[in-house]
């Protein structure tokens, strides 16, 4: 029997005799089916990335060294630089995360021994990090310069508050 269509809607031209299931388009960043994201794992799955990408720097550094074209040589150095900056991300981000595993481990410890467990606020862990950013400076010797930089750029910044002086 032919199918009934509403009188108060205009009747398309083509109508659908038959009705097609329409296709769903999932995310995986957001869908159950896809498991949890846990960053150990997925830094182990994928870490012959890594060689990869240490491969395509040496490169990069190659090409860079034997490029005359300047245009081309500033592009070379720009990704150079991404790169570079890239890998030192990463590593600021495994450091981050080994020092959450280290706490997490010594509350995991406490909670052995039978101590009540003692979570750090988010001020704190700041804090812990910036102490050891300054143990680090202070290992390299660059704590000095660091420290000059930063009270020019509070300098500046108490200048601009101040009214200006005519």
């Amino acid at each position: 029997r032919p199918l009934e269509m509403s009188a108060k809607k205009p009747v398309p031209f083509l109508r659908q005799v038959v009705s097609v299931t329409k296709k769903v388009h999932r995310d995986p960043r957001f869908d159950d089916l896809s498991g949890e994201y846990k960053p150990e794992i997925f830094m182990k799955t994928y870490s012959f990335l890594e060689s990869i990408k240490k491969q395509e720097k040496e490169m990069i550094q190659k090409q860079l060294k034997k490029c005359r074209n300047m245009e081309q040589k500033e592009k070379l150095q720009q990704l150079l630089n991404r790169m570079t900056q890239q890998e030192q991300a990463q590593k600021k981000q495994q450091k981050l995360r080994e020092r959450e595993l280290s706490l997490k481990r010594q509350q995991r410890e406490l909670a052995k021994q039978g101590k009540k467990p003692f979570f750090l606020k988010k001020s704190e862990k700041r804090k812990l990090e910036l102490a050891e950013k300054y143990a680090e400076l202070k290992r390299s010797g660059k704590l000095e310069s660091f420290l000059s930089k930063k009270r020019k750029r509070n300098a500046i910044k108490d200048k601009r508050h101040l009214p200006s002086q005519k």
